[in-house]
């Protein structure tokens, strides 16, 4: 635009100069004066010429330089980006970007109690999980927000294992009141709980040892997957821990272990995800203190104490996960108890660790794996050895006292086989016992387990053990202690 207005007040200066030597020569005639102007006229006519050569010059200069520049740019922003990947540092993502990435956020993976999972595909082709933190609600949320948006970002922005989720970005809306976005790699064949429970509504066990499912009429995407796919899953996550636990510069405590949270690739490999309620822990403590935090059912009993926490809260979840993955059910499922006093259709909740306990002690603990994986060739695709391993190391890791369990690099050195099982002690399991008691609620929670004070909470939100009856509690401290 600005070379087009140069070159017209030359055309219009250059035009304007030759009328006027042409209006002097026919005035002035050949006279001293007509020379005169006719002289400076033609000076200033050269003058405007070169001016414009020149100027066209520099702008081809100026041109070639951005040119330049810009490339140059360019290829220092994709340098930049690649050496970012390779360096697993997050990338900083414009809210617009990850808009258009997610189709304006419609294609929902999944939901929580305060964020939601959105499938994207960046401008690079590159498939993302997008995870949205929202914070609206009031202050309480939006620090609940803030807390788990930080100690997300905090646990896994500078670890790299291969099965650990990796962390490609973030997005803060401007303001800071707004929702906050993480980006993860997609991970194709969706959570663990998918693949190892039954595709529709709960699974019960009725007295007489038989599986009954309760369709609710809502389909999931999985399947079942097989004996040698769920071993390799327990090897991949406890190799996952023991990084987290012994290998990180300060030690990283999940504190929400469970199927949600385990993602299956596309190759059957378990990636452990969702660290929104994670803790670091530096290398010299043994345990810290912390309000209680994660999901009904994987709770280790020294949440109940508050005595601290370690990192073998986690190996007590992951125990909790074996021994979901041995059955194929929930560790709590509802049963139909025909002796209960109140009604011959009595419903009380019975919990798999006690019952694959007693199994494994009678010799039968095949008859606790998943039916449907039995029913399978005869059950010729279940290597006994590797179940009663399983259900070995799945039981250490349930002990009710912390330093009897093992560290999960002791789990991985078991389930590779490189150190010998033994049968782990006979335990009281006393905060099974507390979770048996009977659910005066006829309708069971969402998840199909009961809805206890002291175990009553969401996916992702914090409980107060004060809910907790004194008497279950005092019980609970005072077994739970002895022999401490």
């Amino acid at each position: 635009m600005e070379d087009k207005k140069a070159s017209i007040i030359a055309a219009v200066t250059v035009i304007a100069l030759v009328i006027l030597i042409i209006v002097a020569r026919i005035i002035l005639h050949l006279s001293k004066a007509f020379f005169l102007i006719c002289g400076a006229g033609i000076s200033v006519i050269i003058a405007v010429f070169v001016w414009l050569i020149i100027r066209r010059h520099y702008n081809q200069t100026r041109r070639q330089l951005e040119s330049q520049h810009v490339s140059e740019n360019r290829e220092l922003r994709i340098e930049y980006s690649f050496l970012r990947k390779v360096a697993g540092v997050p990338t900083k993502f414009r809210y617009k970007e990850l808009e258009e990435a997610t189709d304006n956020f419609q294609a929902l993976l999944g939901k929580g109690a305060s964020a939601a999972v959105f499938k994207g595909i960046l401008s690079d082709g590159t498939s993302v999980a997008v995870k949205r933190i929202d914070s609206s609600g009031g202050d309480k949320r939006q620090d609940r927000g803030e807390r788990e948006f930080r100690s997300e970002v905090a646990a896994i922005a500078s670890v790299q294992h291969v099965n650990l989720v990796r962390l490609l970005g973030y997005c803060t809306v401007p303001g800071g009141r707004g929702p906050r976005f993480l980006v993860y790699d997609f991970v194709a064949n969706g959570s663990l709980d998918a693949w190892i429970f039954p595709p529709r509504g709960e699974e019960t066990l009725n007295p007489n040892g038989n599986f009954r499912h309760h369709h609710r009429g809502r389909s999931r995407r999985g399947g079942c997957l097989s004996w040698d796919l769920r071993y390799r899953v327990a090897l991949d996550v406890a190799k996952a821990l023991a990084y987290l636990h012994h290998d990180c510069r300060s030690r990283v405590l999940h504190l929400d272990v469970k199927p949600e949270n385990i993602l299956l690739d596309e190759n059957y490999h378990a990636i452990v995800s969702d660290f929104g309620l994670s803790k670091l822990m530096g290398k010299d403590e043994s345990q810290i203190l912390t309000t209680i935090r994660g999901t009904r059912g994987y709770l280790a009993p020294e949440w109940l104490l508050e005595r601290g926490i370690s990192e073998k809260s986690d190996v007590y979840s992951y125990g909790m996960v074996l021994l979901e993955m041995i059955g194929g059910r929930r560790n709590a499922v509802s049963v139909v108890d025909k002796r209960n006093d109140r009604s011959s259709g009595g419903k009380r909740w019975d919990y798999f660790p006690k019952i694959l306990n007693e199994k494994m002690r009678q010799g039968k603990v095949m008859e606790v794996v998943d039916p449907r994986l039995t029913a399978e060739n005869g059950g010729g695709g279940v290597d006994e050895r590797e179940v009663m391993r399983l259900a070995f190391v799945g039981l250490w890791c349930i002990q009710e006292r912390a330093r009897v369990r093992p560290s999960m690099a002791q789990v991985v050195e078991m389930l590779e086989g490189r150190v010998a099982v033994e049968e782990p002690p006979d335990t009281k399991m006393v905060v099974v016992d507390l979770l048996s008691i009977d659910d005066d609620d006829d309708d069971p929670t969402a998840d199909g387990r009961p809805n206890l004070a002291a175990f009553s909470l969401g996916d992702h939100n914090d409980i107060n053990v004060n809910n907790t009856t004194s008497s279950t509690y005092s019980y609970a401290m005072s077994v739970l202690s002895s022999g401490r």
